[in-house]
């Protein structure tokens, strides 16, 4: 599965939802810092996704807020 989500780093809590316009958006508790960030996406998506975190690759947007991950072992 391919997600295209917008993150925003540094948030209260980790959250995945989806907008009213139907857009994916991801918030992540930790700072968009020494990618921090992306570590906790990939920590948060495999475990929501109950699959290991090896199974879980950002594709692009590594320092950009629009990411496209792909979550292998998912429909």
């Amino acid at each position: 599965m391919i997600l295209h989500v917008k993150v925003k780093a540094g948030a209260r809590k980790n959250e995945l939802y989806q907008n009213e316009a139907g857009e994916w958006q991801l918030k992540i508790a930790a700072p968009p810092v020494d990618g921090k960030a992306n570590e906790a996406i990939i920590a948060f998506l495999a475990e929501h996704y109950k699959v290991p975190k090896r199974n879980v690759t950002i594709l692009s947007g590594h320092t950009a807020a629009f990411k496209r991950i792909e979550v292998e072992g998912v429909e």
